[in-house]
């Protein structure tokens, strides 16, 4: 059985991980405009994420990246409030319970930094994330939170940590 391991990302995987990321929002019809496909920080995650109360992981099968999150604190929100991003897995990873490992690892990360709630923004066709999101726990808010940037996202949730 090919091993999977869940890791921080090293400078190494940015173009891997962009590369994934972008193919995914494709596939998903997701726009290009107002979701993280134009944003700036996706070729340079690794850098992105070197900050406090942030870390970004990857999702290895052997040696092939099938997945990523990150969590950060939110932008322009309550520092007590921290916001899952960027979470996308190749079609690849999915239906193998690897979604729900990788909430796991993210959400234990932000405990060990004090967050009380952590938030996500996603697009309203995006079923299958939705569902992981709420078997998570996470539940469906009225608004936005914080400035992401994704006038797209247009679903948004939140969950006590």
């Amino acid at each position: 059985m090919t091993e999977i391991k869940i890791r921080p990302i090293q400078r190494e995987d940015n173009s891997k991980v962009a590369e994934m990321i972008r193919y995914v929002l494709v596939e998903q019809g997701a726009p290009k405009v107002g979701t993280a496909y134009e944003d700036k920080a996706l070729d340079q995650l690794f850098e992105t994420f070197q900050k406090e109360r942030a870390e970004y992981f990857v999702l290895l099968v052997g040696d092939t990246i099938l997945g990523s999150a990150g969590i950060a604190p939110l932008e322009n929100g309550d520092p007590e409030i921290c916001e899952l991003q960027k979470m996308y897995f190749d079609p690849e990873a999915r239906g193998r319970g690897l979604g729900s490992q990788m909430m796991q690892k993210c959400l234990d990360f932000a405990k060990s930094q004090a967050y009380s709630e952590c938030y996500i923004e996603t697009l309203p066709n995006m079923k299958a994330a939705q569902k992981l999101y709420l078997k998570s726990g996470f539940e469906h808010i009225p608004e936005r939170l914080g400035d992401t940037g994704h006038y797209s996202c247009t679903v948004f949730m939140k969950k006590k940590i």
